[in-house]
C-alpha cells in the first residue's frame, strides 16, 4: 500500500531579542541586531524517491535516511534542510511526472533516488534510464545552479546477469553525464543483511537507515 507524500517542513528562522526592562541599553540591542543579520540563510536539499527516501515501515519519516542526514546536518551546524520528497512505490516514470509538482519549491541541492522499483519489476532499462535523465533535465532547467546527487541501486542477480549489470551501470553513467555526485550503491552494507532489513528483506530497518545515511553522508557532506 503506498504510504502519502511526508514533506519535512523548512524551519522558519526565528530571532529572539532579550528583554530586560524599558532601559535597555542601546549597545545590548545593537549587538543583538548584528548577531541575527550574521546568521546564515537555510537552504534546501529535496531528496526525491521512492519507499527507501518515504521511510516505508519505519514509526517515523525522520526514521528514514533523509531523516538521519538531517541530524548529521544539524550537528555540523550547516544551514541546511531537507525536504523529503519520497513517495511509497514510485517508479522512474511515476517521479516522471510528479517531479513538476515539487519544482515548484526552490532547494539548492537535488538528490534522486528512484530505479529501485524499475528493477525489481525488470523493467526495460533504456526506458528506467530516459526516465531519470528527463527528471534531471526538467530540474536542470528549473533550476540551473543547484547541485545535483545521484544515489546508485542495484537488483539482485536472480533477475539475470546482464540485467543486472545494465540496470547497476545506469546511475554511474548518468552521473558522469550530468556532473552529478554519486553515491554508488546506497545499500551498500545494509542489501541482503537480514538483521538491517525489515521483514519483506527490501526495506532497511531504524538501524539500517543509519548506515544507509552514512552512504550518503560520505559524498553530500563535500558539496554542502
Amino acid at each position: 500500500m503506498k504510504h502519502p507524500l511526508k514533506i519535512i517542513p523548512v524551519l522558519a528562522l526565528t530571532v529572539f531579542l532579550a528583554a530586560c526592562g524599558g532601559d535597555k541599553k542601546p549597545a545590548e540591542s545593537d549587538s543583538t541586531s548584528t548577531a541575527a543579520g550574521n546568521a546564515q540563510p537555510k537552504k534546501t536539499i529535496l531528496f526525491f524517491g521512492d519507499s527507501l527516501t518515504a521511510g516505508y515501515g519505519l514509526d517515523d519519516a525522520t526514521e528514514a535516511f533523509p531523516g538521519v542526514v538531517q541530524a548529521k546536518i544539524d550537528s555540523a551546524k550547516l544551514p541546511y534542510t531537507i525536504v523529503n520528497g519520497g513517495l511509497s512505490g514510485e517508479t522512474s516514470a511515476g517521479g516522471r511526472s510528479r517531479i513538476d509538482w515539487l519544482l515548484k519549491q526552490p532547494f539548492d541541492i537535488f538528490v534522486l533516488e528512484l530505479g529501485a522499483n524499475d528493477g525489481l519489476r525488470g523493467l526495460p532499462v533504456a526506458s528506467t534510464a530516459e526516465n531519470l535523465q528527463a527528471i534531471i533535465d526538467k530540474v536542470k532547467t528549473k533550476y540551473p545552479q543547484a547541485k545535483l546527487v545521484m544515489l546508485g541501486m542495484q537488483v539482485p542477480t536472480n533477475m539475470g546477469a546482464t540485467y543486472s549489470s545494465d540496470f547497476k551501470n545506469i546511475f554511474p553513467t548518468l552521473a558522469t553525464k550530468n556532473n552529478m555526485t554519486l553515491v554508488p550503491f546506497l545499500l551498500q552494507g545494509v542489501g541482503g543483511v537480514r538483521k538491517l532489513n525489515q521483514a519483506d528483506g527490501i526495506h532497511p530497518t531504524e538501524e539500517g537507515a543509519k548506515i544507509v545515511a552514512a552512504n550518503v553522508w560520505a559524498e553530500l557532506k563535500g558539496i554542502l
